[in-house]
C-alpha cells in the first residue's frame, strides 16, 4: 500500500512542479517564451479565438498577468507592448545580432526602469 500510494504521488509532485503558475488557460496558445536576467520568465500567449494578447510573468517579485497588449516589428524584430497604470512593459522577440535573444523593458511614466536580457526558451 505504502508502494502504491509512492508511486502515485510521485508524478502528481513532479507534474505540479513543472506546472506554470501564471500561465494562460486552453483559450489561447504561448507564441513566445522568455527568461531574462534577474529571475524573470515572461510568457507571451495570443486567445484563439480573440487574438488578444497576453502577458504572464514570474519573478522574484511575485506573478503578473496583463491582458490587451499589442504587437509591432521595430528595428526588424518584434515588440509586444503591454500597459498597467503608468507602467509599460516591453518584450522585444529577438535582436539584430541575435534571434534567440531578447530584452525585457519596464517603464514608468514613459522613462524605463529596467532592463533586462533574455534568452528564448
Amino acid at each position: 500500500m505504502k508502494t502504491s500510494a509512492l508511486l502515485l504521488a510521485l508524478p502528481i509532485s513532479i507534474l505540479s512542479n513543472f506546472s506554470l503558475p501564471a500561465a494562460a488557460d486552453s483559450t489561447a496558445g504561448i507564441i513566445l517564451s522568455t527568461k531574462c536576467q534577474g529571475g524573470y520568465n515572461i510568457n507571451i500567449w495570443q486567445n484563439h479565438t480573440s487574438g488578444e494578447l497576453l502577458y504572464r510573468a514570474t519573478n522574484p517579485n511575485g506573478n503578473l498577468s496583463l491582458s490587451k497588449g499589442t504587437s509591432q516589428a521595430t528595428e526588424g524584430v518584434r515588440v509586444y507592448k503591454f500597459r498597467k497604470g503608468i507602467y509599460e512593459y516591453w518584450v522585444w522577440d529577438g535582436t539584430l545580432d541575435n534571434p534567440q535573444s531578447g530584452t525585457l523593458e519596464v517603464y514608468k511614466n514613459n522613462r524605463i526602469l529596467m532592463r533586462q536580457t533574455c534568452r528564448k526558451s
